[in-house]
């Protein structure tokens, strides 16, 4: 009896967590599948320009790092380290977006990259992709530089010097940063759990260089991820730190010098026109016998 009470409650508990699965799987099954789908299919080939731009740079640079010259140009072009001065590795990370890691496999490397770009650029659009690709990479490369400079100790926040001279994940910080912040912005925690997961459990058991900047990018796609779509909430609270100013007295701008204007004729005041109409006796009307002339006082 006690056996089968357990199993009674347990069953409804069972039957919410599977409908809470299934509506959360069928979500992001839609979500990260299903609509970048619908966008291809609106937009044709021409959606997935940055996937097949990624993907054959990608295999440019490895067929031309398989001779002597081909590595060193490919070396000088977009391989970044620690050690090199920070003008110089901002001026490779670009490149190294399509450097392969030489301990990596290309192929699986590059459908991976492919699948990234491609479902970032049909969700967000290139200007973002490229954007968040950039900034994903660029952290890793950055905090490194900064854990190398730390050295080792820290409660294992540093790294020793040796690390300076080991080159950077290439394209797969991007890949991690691109499938992170989807599937935050999109609320994916199978894919979450998939890419931020495995990278925590590569950093754990192989602790390298690439395990931390891979670490790094997770957290910073983490980051813009959780910063999508309130812009204008950022901007009021970067309003709200100003300092405000009281307002003062403000100066007075000097006017213009004003056109000297023509003398104008002076107007007679209308009191004095009426006074001048009264005054000034109007002409004597002539009289009726005006055709003679009158005698002087002689002529009589």
């Amino acid at each position: 009896m006690t056996a089968d009470r357990h199993l009674d409650r347990l069953r409804p508990a069972a039957a919410r967590l599977a409908r809470f699965t299934g509506r959360t799987l069928r979500g992001e099954w839609h979500a990260i599948v299903v609509d970048p789908v619908r966008q291809l299919a609106r937009r044709g080939l021409s959606g997935l320009l940055l996937a097949f731009v990624a993907a054959f740079g990608v295999i440019f640079f490895h067929d031309i790092a398989q001779h002597p010259t081909g590595a060193m140009w490919v070396t000088r072009l977009g391989g970044v380290k620690a050690d090199l001065p920070l003008w110089l590795s901002l001026l490779r990370t670009p490149v190294s977006l399509y450097v392969p890691a030489l301990d990596l496999p290309v192929w699986a490397g590059i459908t991976q990259l492919f699948l990234a770009f491609a479902l970032a650029e049909l969700t967000l659009g290139r200007s973002r992709t490229l954007a968040i690709a950039y900034a994903t990479t660029l952290a890793g490369t950055l905090v490194a530089r900064l854990m190398i400079a730390i050295g080792p100790g820290w409660s294992g926040l540093g790294l020793p010097a040796a690390c300076g001279q080991v080159l950077d994940t290439g394209p797969s910080a991007a890949v991690v940063g691109l499938f992170t912040y989807l599937s935050v912005i999109r609320r994916a925690p199978v894919v979450f759990t998939l890419t931020g997961g495995s990278m925590v459990w590569e950093s754990i058991a192989v602790p390298n260089l690439a395990g931390r900047e891979h670490l790094i990018a997770v957290g910073s796609a983490v980051v813009l991820g959780l910063l999508h779509g309130r812009r204008a909430q950022l901007r009021a609270l970067g309003r709200s730190l100003l300092p405000t100013r009281t307002p003062g007295p403000s100066p007075t701008a000097p006017t213009a010098p004003t056109a000297p204007t023509a003398p104008t004729a002076p107007q007679a005041s209308p009191v004095l026109s009426v006074t001048a109409s009264a005054t000034v006796p109007a002409p004597a009307s002539p009289h009726p016998t005006s055709g003679r002339t009158p005698m002087t006082s002689l002529e009589r």
